[in-house]
């Protein structure tokens, strides 16, 4: 299915308008928030505590988040999850324009937008299949990547000068804004769903979706793979932004390589829109093998350019990998149980990484900087390339899904779940 018959489709043009200007938005957040706290008197103690409340927030609510998109339809999710990330960003904007306000209040501030964005992200992903056909879920994901990277490539530059200019109060309104211009466009959604889960009681319900990760050869590998390749790109992370202001140039260089990771983004996202072959899972492990050429540039003392030309092709080939990743995951899991699924997605990633960050300090104590590159770089080619080896990733197919694997729990269906039957043809035939 092409972009242009996709762009055809209402609910999907409805939810690219909602998301491209929200994403944009999201860049406004913590560059106001950084400068306001600055500002009031704050320094990198406070700012910690801030963040930190965030971080333990999206942590307790991911989980939950995935099996309430299951138990209901998903754009109900994000349109109050979007509400309240309104209020609560606007709540920030009130704080700061009514003096010096406490850093508890701006924790719990946080914490709320933060929480209600882990409530919205596996209801994301679970409504594409609700309003695009199964043909059109790769160029779905491909144009959300595209749109989605083009964003992060705009957004920092634009809230730079309005914060600049305007101060951090505009900053927090531009944000709430298109908080609630996303919940507007995703509120008009016509995704509906046959396939509701059932409520048995909420460890049930994430246990589920643990079991349906263990019961797939192709998924529990890919998390697997995912949690180790997430550690090494948190320590990765951490060395980046030392290395960049210590003997690159500073802040410059730091936003020249955002730049070509934004580049290399957008590059990756229309790659996918092209390139969709049918073993498509296994070509996306393939395309995340260009990643750790990231790191290994760091090693080649190659200077600042190879390095930017590098952060490029690595992020394409990232981005690569994730539109067969997220196709994979809403052709190949039964739409009921899709966010939930997600939801573990997204806990396993967002443990490693802090763990990645907090093992960069003893690490770059113990080797140079060099040598820990490569070490990385090694790491991530084998973290993120081990997944070729196994048959339900070889085998899993565009359209076709995975070959049954037999289990102690009996015969796994590898069937295509795809996209519930109804709803989304009524979606496109309405468009």
């Amino acid at each position: 299915m092409t972009i242009r018959e996709l762009l055809r489709v209402r609910d999907f043009r409805l939810l690219l308008t909602g998301q491209g200007l929200s994403w944009v938005g999201d860049a406004f957040n913590p560059i106001a928030l950084s400068v306001a706290v600055v500002l009031t008197g704050g320094g990198a103690g406070e700012l910690g505590l801030i963040l930190a409340s965030g971080v333990v927030a999206r942590l307790l609510c991911t989980l939950l988040g995935g099996v309430w998109a299951d138990r209901t339809t998903p754009h109900r999710v994000m349109v109050v999850a979007d509400v309240v990330r309104a209020l609560s960003v606007s709540g920030l904007a009130v704080a700061f324009a009514l003096g010096d306000p406490p850093v508890a209040l701006l924790a719990a501030l946080a914490a709320v937008t933060s929480g209600a964005g882990a409530f919205f992200y596996p209801a994301f992903v679970a409504v594409r299949p609700l309003i695009v056909p199964a043909a059109g879920l790769q160029s779905s994901n491909a144009a959300v990547s595209f749109l989605q990277s083009s964003a992060q490539v705009a957004g920092p530059v634009l809230a730079g000068v309005v914060v600049a200019q305007l101060g951090s109060v505009p900053g927090f309104l531009v944000n709430a804004v298109t908080f609630a211009w996303s919940a507007v466009c995703v509120a008009r959604l016509h995704a509906r769903t046959d396939r509701i889960t059932q409520r048995v009681g909420l460890l049930a319900e994430v246990g589920d979706g643990l079991r349906e990760i263990r019961s797939r050869e192709w998924l529990w590998t890919g998390l697997t793979s995912a949690a180790m390749f997430h550690v090494a790109g948190g320590a990765f992370i951490v060395l980046v932004e030392v290395t960049a202001v210590r003997d690159l140039g500073g802040a410059h260089a730091l936003g020249l390589i955002t730049t070509a990771l934004g580049v290399g983004g957008i590059v990756g996202g229309l790659v996918g829109l092209r390139l969709q072959p049918r073993r498509m899972l296994l070509w996306a492990f393939v395309a995340l093998g260009l990643f750790p050429l990231f790191p290994f540039s760091f090693a080649w003392g190659s200077g600042l350019v190879a390095i930017l030309a590098m952060a490029a092709v690595a992020q394409a080939g990232l981005l690569y990998f994730d539109v067969g990743w997220q196709t994979a995951l809403q052709q190949g899991v039964p739409h009921d149980r899709l966010a939930r699924v997600v939801s573990w997605d997204v806990l396993i990633s967002f443990i490693a990484l802090p763990l990645g960050n907090v093992l960069a300090g003893p690490l770059s104590e113990r080797f140079a900087t060099r040598d820990l590159m490569v070490g990385i770089a090694a790491w991530m080619l084998v973290a993120g390339c081990w997944p070729v080896l196994v048959r339900g990733v070889r085998g899993f197919t565009r359209d076709g899904g995975a070959p049954s694997v037999a289990t102690g729990e009996g015969a796994v269906q590898g069937a295509v779940q795809g996209a519930p039957e109804a709803a989304p043809r009524a979606a496109v035939g309405a468009s």
